[in-house]
């Protein structure tokens, strides 16, 4: 998902620059406007794969873009609204919205409802199952097993391997395990990912005290390599 384009509009300054900052930690191209007329040129000129739009604006107004977008492409759009009555969000989800959201709110959220949305896009749910010698993930059943046998992973721990299977011979920091597996919202420290990737090789590793599954790079993080047997 990284390096999707996002277009933010909002007609408070603070407001885009706060939006922006979240999604950039995500690994997503932010594009900013401040008004209706901008904000429809820029969708127009820049194809985003994603609007965080904001309902009142100068020019033309947020549900009148949605409109006019939707006629145009069905682009995912989020609302943005100080506005909180029903009737308010179902004009916008009435039009063609994806989601709303309302104000004051929490980046973070926002941040996930973005992540959330582009995951139900087509060709964005990533392999339904990956196989990796004895190792077998299936992400649609969230469901992980090692010769057949379940390994009774917590969603923590199934997240953490899914990142790993994903990209095998990879050297994740434990930074970038939080990046590609728990998001920016996950409330632990980078140290926790040493706790969790212990739980997880007790239950992968043949012997955890001699991991084959999941090794440790000293001084950089750790990386999935393929088992030459479970003995």
């Amino acid at each position: 998902m990284s390096g999707k384009k996002v277009l933010v509009v909002d007609d408070d300054v603070k407001t885009v620059e706060l939006v922006k900052l979240y999604l950039n930690r995500d690994g997503y191209r932010v594009i900013t406007a401040y008004d209706g007329n901008e904000a429809l040129k820029l969708a127009r000129e820049n194809q985003p794969d994603l609007i965080v739009l904001d309902l009142m604006l100068p020019g033309i107004n947020g549900l009148e873009i949605c409109r006019i977008l939707r006629e145009e492409s069905d682009v995912p759009i989020i609302m943005l609204t100080a506005l909180t009555t029903d009737d308010d969000r179902l004009k916008g989800l009435d039009i063609g919205a994806d989601d709303y959201v309302t104000k004051p709110f929490s980046p973070r959220e926002l941040a996930a409802r973005v992540r959330a949305v582009l995951r139900r896009l087509p060709g964005e749910r990533g392999p339904e199952k990956i196989e990796h010698g004895a190792l077998t993930v299936n992400f649609l059943k969230h469901e992980a097993f090692r010769n057949g046998k379940p390994l009774n992973l917590t969603p923590i721990e199934f997240k953490v391997l899914g990142a790993l299977v994903k990209e095998p011979g990879r050297v994740f920091s434990r930074a970038l395990i939080i990046e590609k597996a728990l998001g920016h919202d996950f409330d632990g420290f980078d140290r926790t990912i040493d706790v969790h990737i212990l739980k997880l090789r007790r239950k992968l590793e043949p012997n955890p005290h001699r991991p084959k599954y999941i090794k440790t790079v000293y001084g950089a993080g750790y990386k999935l390599m393929e088992a030459s047997s479970d003995t």
